[in-house]
């Protein structure tokens, strides 16, 4: 059997611009059965030995109808079609209990009316109805395409299966549906309103098949999922199974003890859009893209934040990275800004901040802590006196590594700081540390036990002071042990009006240079051929003062 089914049935995932509500879906579901096809074998068995003159051989023949065996929907999107248990449950108005039940009343009572509904076996459920939250539970991990069950999930199990429609890594394919004019079912405002289920997200279709034998349709033991829809309203489509596209049709095999084996072919059967709809569009969508570029244009305006003049404006947006080489484990970081003289910043910024605690984990033969704790850090430059030369002093950043014990309390890890880099772009640094250290072992037993270690007053005593005003700093006496590193990403940017006044200015110089260059390769291309011009003359002044009898020797012997 496995020669003529499509095995494939994962799912496939399209991506389109088209508006959703065009799709239309055929759907053919036939019957399988070992009956039918030994009655088909007979049927070609009997016309190949009549042309031979042999006896007839009456074959078997299913009891089944021929509509019970074969049927083909063409669906849209959303579009509502009731199976039989839905028919016989929303006859009943005592039964409707939500708006959206009292609506299916209405309709099944206008098909009743009517000449009833069209389909047999095929039926929808759309994003409305409450089996699309439910549906991932009831399904069960089979060889086949899909197979009934009997289970029902629990309150708890259904109300969690409302958090669905997470997005997995799927192969993609380029589809485009066209547009064609269908009439899709509509939920009222009411039902939208008041409907728990409507999800504005991720919108689900079911196409459903009561594969039940004939004389017992209507039950629910006997509905089977053949083909799933999703969409999240911006252009991607995930369907399951694939459209067969030409390719054998599925399998579907119900429980029981009659195992029914059915055909299932799923195409896309949307009306194809002419050249000229396509140009049309096209140029629809880009008219509509320039008009959204013209908005987002106003909006923002046409003038550029510029700082005022003579001033700079610094802005980082930094990353403590990682911290390795500590001693302890569950470490945090502690940093804080100096600003030094002519440095500003606003009130509203922070100048320290606090990370996270971190642990540990083994990279190599270090034991390394990642934070990737972002941090932002914006200053302004005013210069008293204006001088071509470089920026005086940048800003300071000085941190402290801490750790914690199982305990809660602190011990000192090391101290560094960091130079904010002078020149724009993206930086990575690694700054090493050190921390002070008492001798004996007294100061070591305190610390492992008890957590106190020595530490410094002054952050600034890691590089110079604030309060020295000396030439020569001395930290004789003064013990430290070197401890771990701090890695920080910087990503700096630099704005002042003298920088675009320097690039103007230097744009004019370029263009200025760039035509004296040119002029002045047409003043060496003139003179070079003047140069010619007067060579060319004087060889010809020379040719002609030549006796004639030189000349015709020399023409000889050239010959």
């Amino acid at each position: 059997m496995s020669d003529w089914c499509n095995t494939d049935t994962g799912e496939a995932v399209y991506r389109s611009l088209d508006a959703i509500k065009n799709l239309q879906i055929k759907v053919h579901l036939e019957r399988v059965t070992t009956t039918a096809a030994l009655s088909l074998r007979l049927q070609q068995e009997v016309l190949t030995q009549q042309d031979g003159g042999a006896i007839e051989l009456k074959p078997l023949a299913s009891q089944a109808q021929t509509g019970d065996n074969e049927e083909e929907v063409v669906v849209g999107w959303q579009e509502k079609l009731f199976s039989q248990f839905e028919m016989e449950l929303f006859q009943n108005e005592a039964a409707c209990q939500t708006p959206l039940d009292r609506q299916y009343h209405k309709e099944v009572t206008a098909l009743n009316r009517a000449k009833g509904r069209q389909n047999n076996r095929i039926f929808t459920y759309t994003d409305y109805d409450r089996y699309t939250n439910c549906h991932q539970l009831q399904q069960q991990s089979t060889n086949d395409l899909l197979t009934t069950t009997k289970s029902r999930p629990t309150f708890l199990a259904e109300r969690m299966a409302s958090m669905r429609h997470r997005r997995q890594d799927r192969r993609t394919m380029d589809f485009s549906f066209p547009k064609s004019k269908i009439i899709n079912w509509e939920p009222s405002e009411e039902v939208k309103r008041n409907s728990h289920e409507v999800n504005s997200v991720m919108q689900t279709m079911h196409i459903m098949g009561d594969l039940g034998a004939p004389g017992r349709l209507g039950q629910k033991e006997n509905e089977c999922l053949l083909f799933t829809v999703k969409t999240d309203g911006n252009g991607t489509i995930v369907v399951k199974p694939d459209f067969n596209k030409g390719k054998e049709p599925y399998r579907v095999v119900t429980e029981g003890t009659n195992k029914d084996v059915w055909r299932l072919t799923v195409e896309n059967v949307s009306a194809t859009m002419k050249s000229e709809d396509k140009e049309r569009e096209k140029h629809l969508f880009k008219n509509l893209l320039v008009k959204h570029k013209d908005f987002s244009s106003s909006l923002v305006g046409q003038d550029f934040e510029m700082p005022p003049a003579g001033i700079l404006r610094y802005l980082m947006n930094g990353e403590i990275v990682s911290a390795k080489g500590f001693e302890y484990d569950n470490i945090y970081v502690h940093y804080i800004m100096e600003l030094p003289n002519n440095w500003s910043s606003l009130p509203m910024h922070p100048h320290s901040g606090v990370t996270h605690t971190s642990r540990t984990k083994t990279s190599g033969k270090d034991n390394v802590a990642y934070f990737s704790y972002p941090f932002t850090f914006e200053a302004f430059y005013m210069s008293e006196k204006e001088s071509g030369e470089s920026l005086p002093h940048w800003p300071l950043l000085y941190f402290k590594v801490l750790s914690l014990d199982t305990w809660q309390r602190c011990r000192t890890e090391g101290y560094g700081y960091l130079l904010l880099p002078d020149s724009p772009g993206r930086h990575t640094v690694t700054c090493h540390t050190w921390r002070p250290l008492q001798t004996g072992t007294v100061s070591a037993m305190r610390r492992f036990f008890i957590g106190g270690s020595p530490e410094l007053e002054d952050p600034s005593y890691v590089r110079t002071p604030g309060h020295f005003k000396g030439e020569r700093l001395s930290r004789f006496g003064f013990c430290t042990e070197s401890s771990g590193s701090v890695t920080f990403t910087l990503h700096c940017i630099q704005q002042s009006k003298a920088f675009v006044d320097s690039n103007t200015l230097r744009r004019r110089k370029h263009y200025v240079a760039d035509h004296t260059h040119g002029f002045s390769h047409h003043d060496t291309l003139m003179s070079t051929m003047e140069a010619f011009q007067r060579a060319r003359r004087k060889m010809q002044d020379v040719r002609e003062s030549l006796p004639r009898d030189f000349i015709a020797s020399a023409s000889q012997l050239q010959i």
